[in-house]
């Protein structure tokens, strides 16, 4: 059966991303050139920056990918690009260079739901097994998503307000330790002790989360702390948050598991990156006998192999799109 090279393109935030991947699981080349720099000094993305800078660099990246994969767009079988959810001004970037490379070379436009693209992530550790629950944790999304089969999606429950990434951003940016915060509280957690008494938010039976009022509990603690004229720990306060939400995400997700009678589980976004999450949901699948996939970290932030594996599915099943394609800031994953 002859092989099947998608082009991946990726600009839903701070990336300008293009990947080459073949029939699902294979990367043959991927580019990711990351903005991160840029918008550390403003403590987080600046919209209108992040889009101009994928407008200078979509070109050369794309072109770079190609070069790595040493093929030319005549060997590429369909373009697959996040349409939504993100910056509507980023991703207009990624989609107008899409829709520009399928008119000129004639081929096969597929538009890409981003939380797809990050589920489909664990597709280049190994083949997915069905049905699965998918726990979509990221900067935008903290979603519980059951798979019955391939590309079949029905979100159980999400934030109800703040994402687990925001969360830990705004939390990183009261303590004082920089943007993006959640790299940094994970490394400050392994180094502290679960000593400040936070609430627990949103436990309850449903598949939904809520972080504003636990990030509201920790500016009202550091603000008391600070006008009594005590120094807040804060390798302790960040275990103690860490701890707090990796427990309810964890419980949350073991709940879906059990309810929908399933032993397979995936982990996509960019707080999948976090090892206390990846760590305790490695422990309960251990002893639930749980089939656990993870991607490695270069697949957890935005990339475009994700978008290109998410895309080869699509392809399979011709849902493809015309040139009248529009960005959508937010959309359903379907």
């Amino acid at each position: 059966m002859k092989d099947i090279y998608i082009l991946g393109i990726e600009s839903s935030c701070d990336e300008t991303s293009a990947s080459i991947i073949r029939n699902g699981t294979d990367e043959i080349a991927t580019v990711i050139l990351s903005q991160i720099d840029i918008h550390t000094n403003f403590g987080g993305v600046v919209p209108e920056i992040a889009s101009r800078h994928h407008v200078k660099n979509i070109t050369m990246v794309i072109e770079d990918c190609l070069n790595k994969a040493n093929m030319s767009m005549n060997e590429i079988d369909a373009i697959a690009v996040t349409y939504g959810p993100g910056l509507i001004g980023s991703l207009l970037v990624g989609l107008e260079s899409a829709k520009t490379l399928s008119f000129i070379y004639n081929k096969p436009l597929i538009p890409v739901h981003h939380i797809a693209g990050h589920i489909y992530a664990n597709n280049l550790v190994k083949t997915m097994k069905y049905p699965l629950i998918a726990l979509v944790v990221s900067g935008g999304h903290t979603d519980l998503v059951y798979m019955e089969d391939e590309y079949k999606f029905k979100r159980l429950g999400g934030t109800l307000d703040d994402a687990v990434g925001e969360c830990y951003d705004k939390v990183a940016r009261v303590i004082g330790v920089g943007y993006p915060g959640g790299p940094v509280i994970d490394k400050m957690a392994t180094l502290g002790s679960h000593t400040y008494n936070l609430p627990i938010p949103l436990d309850d039976n449903s598949y939904n989360f809520s972080f504003s009022g636990l990030k509201s509990a920790i500016i009202n603690l550091v603000h008391n702390e600070e006008q009594r004229g005590n120094e807040i720990n804060k390798e302790d306060l960040a275990t103690s948050f860490q701890e707090v939400v990796v427990d309810i995400i964890t419980k949350k997700t073991l709940k879906a598991l059990k309810d929908f009678n399933v032993k397979n589980l995936v982990l996509a976004g960019g707080v999948a990156a976090n090892k206390g999450l990846r760590d305790k949901l490695t422990l309960i699948c251990e002893e639930n006998d749980i089939d656990y996939t993870f991607p490695p970290i270069k697949y957890c932030t935005d990339n475009a192999a994700m978008i290109a594996t998410a895309g080869y599915f699509l392809y399979k099943e011709g849902r493809f799109s015309d040139l009248q394609l529009n960005a959508k800031s937010s959309v359903e994953l379907q």
